[in-house]
């Protein structure tokens, strides 16, 4: 069975975005050895625009082949005239208000989104890439089986948070730790079973 990841950036203090959702304050830090590791072992989760700009457009897929972001953040891409951001994986977008794609390589989910991951977690292929938001993470928080948490050294005070969701506990096991030169650090977590 294919994990579903939540691959995210947060603060110090849990947030993934500012209030507004927007999160641009955490790009001043891919630089150095952080760039290095988007660029070298996690060049799956770049969106395609970036993966041109850092030269890796051609590396295959090694850990996800599928995507699924909410509509918030794909709202990011179309502000852009980007329908397709991650043109190199099999993109879902889960939204009730987008009645039409408006890429044919974007399949809206707006449905069961929670039966529609456990249906592409049934497939044969790669892991799933949980981008975000914050809304579509809590509604998916029982399906995540993997979380990378790349904590960057800024606090918010405020913000989106990583899941919004009711409250429940949840359980995971620490994979492994890892600090950049910049001060971002990494974490992997697997649920527990």
């Amino acid at each position: 069975m294919r994990k579903l990841s939540y691959f995210i950036a947060a603060s110090i203090d849990g947030f993934i975005g500012a209030p507004d959702g927007k999160a641009d304050f955490f790009m001043p830090f891919v630089t150095g050895d952080f760039l290095e590791y988007f660029r070298t072992e996690c060049p799956d989760t770049l969106p395609t625009m970036a993966r041109r700009a850092f030269g890796v457009d051609d590396v295959p897929n090694s850990e996800y082949d599928t995507i699924i972001q909410g509509r918030a953040s794909y709202d990011l891409a179309l502000d852009i005239k980007v329908t397709s951001p991650y043109a190199h994986l099999r993109e879902y977008v889960a939204s009730r208000s987008i009645k039409e794609s408006p890429d044919a390589h974007v399949e809206i989910v707006s449905g069961d989104v929670v039966a529609r991951i456990r249906e592409l977690k049934q497939e044969d292929g790669l892991g799933i890439y949980l981008c975000g938001g914050a809304n579509l993470a809590g509604q998916l928080m029982d399906e995540v089986d993997e979380l990378v948490i790349k904590t960057y050294p800024v606090i918010l005070g405020a913000g989106m948070p990583m899941f919004a969701a009711e409250f429940g506990i949840g359980e995971f096991a620490l994979d492994s730790v890892r600090a950049f030169d910049n001060g971002v650090i990494v974490r992997k977590y697997r649920r527990k079973l």
